[in-house]
C-alpha cells in the first residue's frame, strides 16, 4: 500500500485574549491542525505541540505560519528540527516561505532561529540596562512601602507606650503582619490576640 503523506498544522498564540483565526486560515489546507493558546516560554505546558510532534510520521510536512509559533529559542528550534529529522518529517513555514526538504530551506530556518534568539538577547540586555539606569536615578522597583521611615518610627513609639497591635492596625490601616514587620518582630512570634 502506498504511504499517504499528510500535512499537519500547528497554530499557537501566547494568551487566551489572542485569536488563532489568521493562522488557522493559512493552515486550512492541512489534514489535521493542532492548536493551543500558550506562551512559548512555557515549554512544559505546550501539550498540543508535544502531541503534534508525536503524531507526525515519516514523509509528513509540519506546517506553521511563522517560526516563532513553534520555538522559544534557537536551541528549542534545533531540538524540534532534530526530532522532525529523526522522524523524516519536513517543516514548512508559510509566511517565511521555508521548506526544510531542501538544503537551502534547512540553512535558512537555522539562520532565522539564530537571528531571533540574538534579537531576544539584545532586548533583554537593553531592558537590564534600562533598569540599572533607572535604579541609579533613584527609581524604586517592587511594591511600595507600607510606611515611611517616619511613620514606622512613630508606630514603634506608640507600641512602646503601650498601644495594642489592633489599635496600631487601625491607626495606620495595616495588616497584623505588616505591623509586626514594622516592629521588627518575626511573624511566628506574634500573639494570637491584639495585645
Amino acid at each position: 500500500f502506498p504511504v499517504t503523506i499528510a500535512r499537519i498544522g500547528y497554530a499557537r498564540v501566547s494568551s487566551y485574549g489572542q485569536s488563532l483565526d489568521v493562522q488557522l486560515e493559512k493552515l486550512s489546507g492541512c489534514d489535521r491542525i493542532f492548536q493551543e493558546k500558550q506562551s512559548a516560554r512555557s515549554t512544559e505546558s505546550r501539550d498540543q505541540l508535544a502531541l503534534c510532534l508525536d503524531y507526525v510520521r515519516d514523509g509528513d510536512f509540519l506546517c506553521i505560519t511563522k517560526l516563532d509559533r513553534l520555538a522559544r529559542s534557537t536551541r528549542d528550534l534545533l531540538n524540534i528540527l532534530n526530532k522532525l529529522d529523526q522522524k523524516q518529517v519536513k517543516l514548512h513555514v508559510i509566511d517565511q516561505q521555508i521548506d526544510t526538504s531542501t538544503p537551502a530551506g534547512m540553512l535558512l530556518v537555522t539562520m532565522l532561529g539564530a537571528i531571533a534568539a540574538f534579537e531576544n538577547d539584545l532586548r533583554k540586555e537593553r531592558q537590564a540596562d534600562g533598569i540599572a539606569l533607572a535604579k541609579r536615578k533613584g527609581v524604586q522597583f517592587g511594591r511600595k512601602r507600607a510606611l515611611t521611615d517616619e511613620q514606622a518610627q512613630r508606630l514603634r513609639g506608640m507600641r512602646s507606650e503601650g498601644k495594642k497591635i489592633v489599635e496600631l492596625m487601625a491607626e495606620f490601616n495595616l495588616s497584623k503582619a505588616t505591623v509586626y514587620r514594622a516592629l521588627a518582630v518575626h511573624i511566628d512570634d506574634m500573639p494570637d490576640t491584639g495585645s
